[in-house]
C-alpha cells in the first residue's frame, strides 16, 4: 500500500514538472503576433510624432527668418528662403507665407533715388556738463555736436515718420567698366528712405575729457558697444554713440533698416579709427610728425601694443560690417581738398589706404570732410584733376554738405554724389524749418545746450 503511494506521489510529481516544462517551453513565450504588431505601431507613431516635432521646430525656424527678411522689406529673400526648402511644393503654410510676401511686394511703389535725403552726425555728447563747460573746444561742439538724448528724439520721430535707413549702394550701381547707373528702392506706401551716415568717430585725444566716449569695441557677445570712462575712474560698456544706439534701435524696430542696412562711418586716420590709434605714426613714433597729444599718449601708454590695437580695431571693423555697418573715406587728414595741391591730396589718400583701408576695408565712398567739395554744382568731369584722380583710386560716390535742401542727388556717367545735411546744434538753433520734415526740434532740443549757439 505504501508502495503504492510512492508511486502515485511520483507520478504527480512528474506530471507537475512536465506541465511546469510545458509552460516554460511553449505557454510562456508564445506572444501574439496581433499585440506584437500593435505594439509595433505604436512605437512607430511615436518616432513619427517626433519627426514631426523636430520638423515643426525646423520649419518654425524657416519661418521665423523669412519673416525677417521680409520685415526689412527683402521680399525676394523671404520668397528664395521659403522655395529653397525642400517640401515647399507640398508644404501649405509655406506657399501660403510665400504668397503674402508676394503680394506686399507687389504692393511696393519705387521711391525716386534723386530724392533720397541724407543725414548725418559727429560723435555724441554723452556728458552735457563736460562738452559744454565753456572752454575752448565748448563753442564747437555746441554747433557741430549732437547730444543723445536728442539723438535718440530724433531717430524715434524719423521712425515714427515711416524713415527707412538704406545704403547708398541701394541708389546706384556701379558697373565693372567703372560707369555707374540709378537703381530702384522699393517700399511700402508711407515709407520713405534716408541715408544715415557719421563723420570722424576717431574720438581723437582732443576729445578726452570733454564728455564722449573712449572708443568702440567688441563684447564677448558680439556686440559692437562703447567704452566710456566715468569720473571714479571705472570704465562703463554701453551704447554712447550712433553705432551702438542704432543698432539697439534696429534690434527694437527692424523695419527701420532696409534689408538689414545701416549706416555708413567717414573715417579719417591722422588718430587712427574708432578711438584705435591704428595710424603708422603710433608704429614710428617719428618725432616729425608726433604732435602734442600723441606724445601725451605715449607716455600714458608705456605699453602700447601697435599690432595688437589694429588687430582689436579691426576685429571692431568686421563685427560692423557683419551687421550692415558701412565704410567711407573722411580724407585722411580732414582736408579740403582743393585747399592742397594734387600731389599733396594723392599723398593724403595713399595715407588713408595704407593706414585706414587695412582696417576697415577698401571703399569707394568720398564723404568730404568740412562740407567741401571738389568742384560746383556742374557734373565732374575728367578735365577736373581731383576728379580724375580720385576716380582713378576707386571713388564712385561723393558726398558734400548742403542743409539748405531736403534732397540733392546728382549721376554723371561714372559717379553719383549726393548732398547732406546736418542734424547738429547749429542747424536746429538756426534753421529748425529746414529740418521739419524729419523732427520737431522743440520736443527734442536738450535743455542742457547752452545758448545761443555760437555763429560760425
Amino acid at each position: 500500500m505504501i508502495l503504492k503511494s510512492m508511486i502515485a506521489f511520483l507520478i504527480v510529481v512528474l506530471v507537475l514538472l512536465g506541465a511546469l516544462l510545458f509552460y516554460e517551453t511553449k505557454i510562456k513565450t508564445y506572444v501574439n503576433p496581433y499585440a506584437q504588431k500593435l505594439q509595433q505601431m505604436q512605437e512607430e507613431k511615436k518616432e513619427e510624432a517626433k519627426e514631426e516635432a523636430r520638423a515643426g521646430s525646423g520649419l518654425d525656424e524657416i519661418k521665423a527668418e523669412a519673416n525677417a527678411l521680409a520685415t526689412q522689406y527683402d521680399y525676394d529673400g523671404a520668397i528664395e528662403l521659403l522655395k529653397s526648402q525642400p517640401d515647399f511644393g507640398k508644404n501649405e503654410q509655406l506657399k501660403s507665407l510665400a504668397n503674402s510676401y508676394q503680394t506686399t511686394k507687389d504692393s511696393c511703389v519705387s521711391y525716386p533715388v534723386d530724392q533720397v535725403t541724407h543725414v548725418f552726425f559727429h560723435s555724441l555728447v554723452v556728458d552735457d556738463a563736460k562738452a559744454f563747460d565753456g572752454d575752448d573746444d565748448s563753442a564747437g561742439y555746441n554747433q557741430v555736436m549732437t547730444t543723445i538724448s536728442e539723438f535718440n528724439g530724433i531717430i524715434q520721430q524719423m521712425y515714427d515718420r515711416g524713415y527707412v535707413m538704406v545704403s547708398l549702394n541701394d541708389m546706384c550701381q556701379i558697373n565693372d567698366d567703372g560707369t555707374v547707373a540709378k537703381k530702384e528702392i522699393y517700399l511700402p506706401p508711407g515709407k520713405t528712405p534716408f541715408v544715415l551716415s557719421q563723420d570722424d568717430c576717431s574720438y581723437y585725444h582732443y576729445m578726452q575729457d570733454d564728455g564722449f566716449p573712449q572708443k568702440l569695441v567688441l563684447t564677448e557677445d558680439g556686440a559692437v558697444k562703447n567704452s566710456l570712462l566715468q569720473d571714479d575712474g571705472t570704465v562703463s560698456i554701453g551704447d554712447y554713440d550712433v553705432v551702438p544706439l542704432i543698432d539697439t534701435f534696429v534690434q527694437q524696430h527692424p523695419d527701420f533698416s532696409y534689408h538689414g542696412h545701416k549706416g555708413i562711418l567717414a573715417l579719417t586716420g591722422y588718430e587712427g579709427v574708432m578711438g584705435y590709434r591704428t595710424d603708422e605714426v603710433y608704429k614710428t613714433r617719428d618725432p616729425a610728425r608726433v604732435t602734442k597729444y600723441q606724445q601725451a599718449f605715449f607716455d600714458q601708454n608705456p605699453d602700447f601694443d601697435f599690432d595688437k590695437e589694429c588687430q582689436d580695431a579691426k576685429a571692431v571693423a568686421d563685427a560692423m560690417k557683419a551687421e550692415g555697418w558701412e565704410f567711407a573715406s573722411h580724407t585722411w587728414g580732414h582736408i579740403d581738398p582743393l585747399q592742397y595741391s594734387l600731389d599733396q591730396v594723392k599723398q593724403d589718400t595713399e595715407r588713408w589706404q595704407n593706414n585706414v583701408a587695412p582696417i576697415v576695408g577698401n571703399t569707394d565712398v568720398l564723404i568730404f570732410a568740412f562740407g567741401a567739395d571738389i568742384g560746383d554744382w556742374h557734373p565732374y568731369t575728367h578735365d577736373n584733376e581731383y576728379f580724375d584722380y580720385y576716380k582713378s583710386q576707386g571713388f564712385d560716390i561723393y558726398c558734400n554738405v548742403d542743409g539748405s535742401t531736403k534732397s540733392w542727388v546728382q549721376f554723371g556717367d561714372d559717379f553719383m554724389r549726393q548732398a547732406r545735411r546736418n542734424l547738429d546744434g547749429y542747424r536746429m538753433y538756426y534753421n529748425p524749418d529746414l529740418v521739419s520734415d524729419l523732427f520737431d526740434v522743440d520736443s527734442v532740443w536738450d535743455q542742457n545746450r547752452p545758448t545761443p549757439v555760437p555763429e560760425m
